[in-house]
């Protein structure tokens, strides 16, 4: 299992800030897919993403126990 972390506009989407989810040993790639999959409405492509609090690339692979942040954009004035 993995945890995933939402934030922003992705937390607000899923009605959700954290999932745990059966993910291991697969690419950061894979499961911004799977996640596309399960939630349409949501979009990962812009997205920063950290595995344990180290930014991540969509081939970093995933191992049992570790967290992923999905962090969208910020903007404001």
């Amino acid at each position: 299992m993995i945890n995933i972390l939402l934030f922003a506009h992705l937390q607000e989407s899923i009605g959700e800030s954290k999932l745990c989810v059966d993910l291991a040993d697969r690419t950061i790639g894979e499961i911004k897919e799977w996640m596309e999959k399960q939630y349409p409405h949501i979009h990962l492509q812009h997205v920063m993403t950290a595995v344990n609090e180290e930014f991540a690339t969509n081939t970093t692979i995933v191992t049992k126990g570790d967290t992923v942040a999905f962090i969208p954009p910020i903007s404001g004035g």
